[in-house]
């Protein structure tokens, strides 16, 4: 039996990670979808202006806060929080409303976004378990995606659209760690901008500059 020419071996070696490249290049610049996709929801709440990957980004910083004070594994649930909504890049955000007409693959949509990707079994391990809920680390992934919208009606409610109060109150009503309950409680007690508006040196009434 002839041995392969080193050559060779390294050619294959060489055309392999090139095909590996060109399909995470493909993969990058699907997720740069997900930056310009509106969240289909603000079109019937009446106002605000948020993509996929805005919603996806504070979700997973709430999972990682979250987890930190709940001494789970904080790793996990912010690469939860950074995927949960990853197979929108193919299906869109569909709304409830829009749910009950349209049945999307979420799963297929998933396979095929993460397909042949190093971070492929990653993806689908930490997502089966995200969807199973059982998990601790899965409960306050949720809780963030909650929290996340809840935070955004908030600010719209304080922004003058009443709607969003009816919003508020189904909402709330998913949310699962007492943690999570809390930190909106004292959400709801605060207008959106005190975090700022509030500051006890008030520099921002005046800056930094002489004129």
């Amino acid at each position: 039996m002839s041995e392969i020419p080193k050559e060779n071996e390294g050619k294959d070696a060489a055309d392999a990670e090139m095909k590996q490249n060109d399909r995470v290049a493909d993969f990058f610049y699907e997720i740069g979808i997900i930056q310009v996709m509106k969240r289909s929801g603000q079109d019937f709440l009446g106002s605000g202006t948020q993509s996929v990957a805005d919603h996806s980004f504070r979700v997973a910083m709430m999972g990682y806060t979250l987890a930190k004070m709940s001494g789970a594994d904080a790793d996990k649930v912010m690469k939860m929080c950074m995927f949960h909504d990853l197979e929108e890049s193919r299906t869109g955000d569909l709304n409830y409303l829009q749910q009950a007409y349209v049945e999307s693959d979420d799963d297929k949509a998933l396979k095929e976004s993460v397909e042949g990707l190093p971070i492929e079994d990653e993806v689908h391990s930490i997502i089966d378990e995200y969807k199973a809920q059982e998990s601790a680390e899965a409960k306050l992934a949720k809780d963030a995606d909650v929290l996340e919208l809840l935070f955004f009606l908030k600010e719209q409610k304080d922004k003058g659209n009443h709607q969003a109060s009816n919003w508020i109150s189904g909402v709330v009503k998913r949310l699962q760690t007492e943690l999570a309950k809390e930190i909106f409680r004292s959400a709801s007690e605060k207008m959106y901008y005190e975090w700022w508006y509030n500051r006890k040196d008030e520099s921002w009434k005046h800056g930094n500059k002489n004129w």
